[in-house]
C-alpha cells in the first residue's frame, strides 16, 4: 500500500453493526488498515401482532425509517408473510443516504429525506397531512413520535454484544494511534462500561456519527477528532482524510 494515501498508517476500528462495516474498501482504498468490532447487533423482533401490524400499513399515509436495520427488520416481516414489497402504497420518509439506498433495494422508493440526518431536522422539515408509522428500533429515543405524532412499531432491537472485547482491547493495545468510530450512543455506552476499565479513554482517538453520539461520548470528557456535519460514515473517512491532508 502506498504511504502517499491520506490513511496509510492509520488504523480505523469499526465498532457499529456489520451494515455500517460495508465502508471499509473505501478506507482501504485510501490507505488505512480496517478492523471491525461489532460492540451491537441488531435483531429483528418478533411479534405475534406482525402479520396485523403489516395489512395495517397502508392505513398510513406515510412510513418513517431511520436507519437500515429497521428496513430490514420490515423486509424479513414482509418475506415471512409472503407480502410482496409493491403492495405498500403509502409514501415513505428516511433519515439518511444508507437507508434510502437499502428502501431501493427491495422495491421501495422514498419519497422525502431531511437535509441533515438526524431526527431533530427530520421533525422540524418533515411536514405532512394524514397518519404516520415510524418504523423504529427499541433504543430509539421518542424525538420522532413526539415531534411529528406518529405512531411507533418496534420491528427490531438493538443488543450489546461482548463476543469482541477482548479481540478489540487487544487491537487498541497493539496499534500506535487507533482511530476507533462510534455510530450510535449504544456503542460509546458499552465502551465506556467494557473497555475503558482496560483502556483509559486518553490512549485512542474517536470518530463519531452525529451529534447524539458526541453528547454520548462527551459525558465522559471525551471530544471526538472529527464529527462530520453530513451523518453517515463515508463523511466520517472523508473528515478523517481532510485531517490528515491538512497535516
Amino acid at each position: 500500500m502506498s504511504s502517499n494515501l491520506p490513511l496509510a498508517g492509520k488504523t480505523i476500528i469499526l465498532t457499529g453493526s456489520h451494515k455500517i462495516q460495508t465502508i471499509a474498501p473505501y478506507i482501504e482504498a485510501n490507505g488505512g488498515q480496517v478492523k471491525m468490532f461489532p460492540l451491537i447487533e441488531a435483531q429483528e423482533l418478533v411479534s405475534t401482532e406482525d402479520e396485523m401490524r403489516l395489512t395495517q400499513c397502508n392505513d398510513y399515509d406515510w412510513l418513517i425509517f431511520t436507519s437500515q436495520n429497521a428496513v430490514s427488520a420490515f423486509v424479513e416481516k414482509l418475506t415471512r408473510f409472503g407480502v410482496p414489497s409493491s403492495t405498500i402504497q403509502c409514501k415513505i420518509a428516511v433519515v439518511g443516504e444508507r437507508t434510502a439506498e437499502s428502501l431501493q433495494q427491495h422495491g421501495l422508493a422514498f419519497h422525502f429525506m431531511p437535509t441533515v440526518y438526524s431526527a431533530d431536522v427530520f421533525v422540524q422539515e418533515f411536514n405532512y397531512e394524514g397518519r404516520a408509522l415510524f418504523l423504529r428500533g427499541s433504543l430509539a429515543k421518542s424525538t420522532i413520535a413526539d415531534g411529528v405524532g406518529a405512531d411507533e412499531w418496534t420491528v427490531y432491537e438493538t443488543v450489546p454484544s461482548s463476543k469482541y472485547i477482548e479481540a478489540l482491547h487487544e487491537a487498541l493495545i497493539a496499534e500506535a494511534e487507533p482511530i476507533v468510530v462510534f455510530a450510535s450512543p449504544s456503542s460509546v455506552e458499552i465502551y465506556a462500561q467494557e473497555l475503558v476499565p482496560m483502556l483509559d479513554w486518553r490512549y485512542v482517538k474517536f470518530a463519531t456519527i452525529g451529534h447524539v453520539t458526541t453528547q454520548a461520548l462527551a459525558k465522559y470528557g471525551i471530544a471526538p477528532i472529527v464529527q462530520p456535519q453530513k451523518y453517515t460514515m463515508k463523511a466520517v473517512i472523508e473528515q478523517l482524510i481532510l485531517e490528515e491532508t491538512k497535516l
